[in-house]
């Protein structure tokens, strides 16, 4: 049996997604600049793609600008917004757990002389919001909270963040990483008052390669790709017509069923840790179940290093991350643990199990038959 328990690095493409891409590369495969039949088809894809991700959001269709995916959208949301406002202040906040996408050009705009705030977060992966709102300064010009933490599954009060940022300091933007929580919630940056979003097309059932990053249109940010003067200027480059439309298709196809998506991965939840509450030395991380993103479960398994025990899965056909997969397979401590406080042991032998609506209670089952079968030989091993 095979269980693919990696969704959150990313997941299988609809089938219908993958026909539309098919088609777009085989037969309306042109270039949406060109003036031609062939480039107005094209260019009607991509407008169609952004009636489709506006609706969902229930934003403009012109805040909606196409990228290559999460990094790009995360990149461009704090390097092009800090650049723009810079006259206006010099101050960021972030968190201690961003993915890299977000905290690496953090870092960069940090080394070109920005001020930079980092919160910290409880063992439950959460922010303190009396932090949030003790550190927004008059010049503090972003703030960059992710939705869902990709590694442990916390869902940070991204309501309660953003009215915080509008009350202290209403001339300060509010970018979301939605990356692991597009498809999983229903988000309206308007309502919620959230200025710039970042999507990626490959966690929710796209292709790889897409993405987008809605900007609100009140923000002030430059573009980071110049050239050819596509997307109005904002963001240069042939459009990449089956990212965008093939992204668009699967957001359609996950919203249009959401709620039975979300209790179905929910429910392999539950069971995973139900299961795995059951074995010997196991230490799960995060919030509580019910409260917690639905899609990830993060877990040590003491005694026993986690490439090991990933490698072990491996080969009886399950598969999981030893931490983010978007590290070019570079194994370092996770700052994630390390901020909710993680001890060396539980560090060195966290698993993250990430499920999506095609994961089925029988991949969990067996998962959890596996575990059960080969812990206790991988801790003799080890103790050897």
């Amino acid at each position: 049996m095979e269980a693919y328990l990696d969704n959150s690095a990313t997941t299988a493409v609809y089938e219908q997604t993958a026909d539309l891409i098919r088609h777009l590369m085989l037969t309306d495969y042109g270039n949406p600049s060109a003036m031609h039949r062939k480039g107005v088809e094209a260019e009607q894809y991509i407008r169609e793609a952004k009636e489709t991700l506006a609706k969902i959001l229930k934003v403009q269709e012109r805040e909606i600008y196409f990228t290559s995916g999460g990094t790009e959208s995360d990149n461009w949301a704090l390097v092009g917004t800090a650049l723009a406002n810079r006259r206006t202040g010099n101050h960021i906040i972030t968190t201690v757990i961003e993915h890299p996408a977000v905290s690496a050009p953090v870092q960069f705009l940090e080394e070109e002389g920005f001020s930079v705030t980092r919160l910290s977060v409880d063992r439950q992966g959460l922010i303190d919001l009396q932090e949030l709102r003790k550190a927004i300064r008059p010049d503090t010009i972003l703030v960059s909270v992710m939705y869902v933490n990709n590694e442990i599954g916390a869902v940070e009060p991204i309501d309660e963040i953003a009215k915080i940022i509008k009350e202290t300091n209403p001339k300060t933007y509010f970018h979301v990483d939605a990356i692991q929580a597009f498809g999983k919630y229903r988000i309206y940056p308007k309502r919620q008052g959230i200025d710039l979003l970042s999507v990626s097309g490959h966690k929710i059932h796209g292709p790889k390669g897409s993405g987008f990053l809605y900007i609100d249109d009140n923000v002030k940010i430059r573009p980071m790709i110049l050239g050819g003067g596509q997307q109005n200027g904002m963001r240069s480059g042939t459009d990449n017509v089956p990212g965008a439309a093939g992204l668009a298709k699967s957001a359609a196809i996950v919203y249009d069923h959401l709620d039975e998506s979300v209790e179905q991965m929910r429910t392999c939840k539950r069971r995973l840790i139900e299961g795995l509450q059951a074995l010997d030395r196991v230490v799960i991380h995060g919030m509580e179940t019910e409260q917690g993103a639905p899609q990830i479960v993060n877990a040590s398994f003491l005694g026993v290093r986690s490439e090991v025990l990933l490698h072990t899965l491996e080969d009886r056909g399950i598969y999981v991350s030893a931490g983010s997969a978007c590290s070019s397979h570079k194994r370092a401590q996770s700052p994630t643990l390390t901020a909710i406080h993680a001890s060396k042991a539980e560090l060195e032998s966290a698993v993250r199990f990430s499920f999506c609506e095609l994961t089925t209670l029988e991949e969990i089952d067996y998962t959890l038959e596996v575990l059960s079968e080969v812990l206790p030989m991988l801790r003799r091993f080890t103790r050897r």
